[in-house]
């Protein structure tokens, strides 16, 4: 090769190599990155209840029909009782008494509560008062009406009898015709005629302070027992101490 000619071949060669890598590097493809599979996740709906009855009263013994439908829940039930269900559907119930019943959907969304109350209507029992009218002012007169208590072998009213004939003139005032009986009782010591007698006293003792008090004379009689009609029939002072009174009783 001539000597001057050198030059210029170098400059082909170069060129010539700068050519073929241009050429070798734009047929290479670019290598894509691996970013990896990715399944997107599921979606996450809160699910929906819904819990409805035909009636929402009833008496007891009769059953009630509930429906129900849900979404995007897997798992379905309805307490008290009832348990799991399906996604939707209906059943009869028959409540012994008033209750509410929980739908209760639950999925990867969360938790929806239906509910749905069923009232049981206890009958109301009817009390028929079967005692006669004129019964209440006879129990009036056992709470009102107290009896004079006397020491032994006495007609004197002692202070206890008379705060308790002054409750019962009080009372027989209410009712203007009312008229009442004033016995006189004795305890079982001494005589009959004895106690016969101071029986009679102690009735009109009773009835000299009601009159007193402004009850009308003609209101009110008097009968001595004695001994005869004991209240206590212990032989003891305790029993002896009932006896010994004047006693009311409303004449018919």
């Amino acid at each position: 090769m001539n000597l001057s000619n050198r030059p210029l071949f170098r400059a082909v060669a170069v060129s010539a190599y700068a050519v073929a890598l241009l050429i070798s590097g734009c047929g290479k493809k670019p290598i894509a990155k691996d970013t990896g599979s990715h399944t997107p996740p599921p979606s996450m709906v809160k699910p929906s209840a819904s819990l409805s009855a035909d009636k929402s009263s009833i008496a007891p013994g009769d059953s009630v029909k509930l429906s129900w439908t849900t979404s995007d829940a897997p798992n379905v039930s309805i307490s008290p009782e009832i348990g799991a269900v399906t996604a939707q559907g209906s059943t009869s119930v028959t409540p012994g008494s008033s209750t509410t019943y929980t739908l209760t959907a639950s999925g990867p969304g969360g938790n929806t509560d239906s509910t749905v109350r069923i009232t049981v209507n206890t009958p109301v029992a009817v009390v028929v008062d079967s005692t006669p009218k004129d019964m209440s002012l006879d129990r009036l007169f056992l709470q009102e009406v107290s009896d004079a208590y006397f020491d032994y072998d006495s007609a004197d009213l002692r202070g206890d009898a008379r705060e308790a004939l002054r409750k019962s003139a009080d009372f027989f005032k209410q009712y203007p015709t009312m008229r009442v009986t004033i016995e006189g009782h004795c305890d079982e010591r001494g005589s009959t005629e004895y106690n016969l007698a101071l029986g009679d006293r102690r009735a009109n003792a009773v009835k000299n302070y009601m009159v007193s008090l402004g009850v009308p004379a003609e209101r009110l009689n008097t009968v001595s027992y004695g001994k005869e009609k004991p209240f206590c029939l212990e032989a003891d002072e305790a029993c002896y101490t009932k006896n010994r009174r004047g006693h009311f009783v409303q004449a018919k």
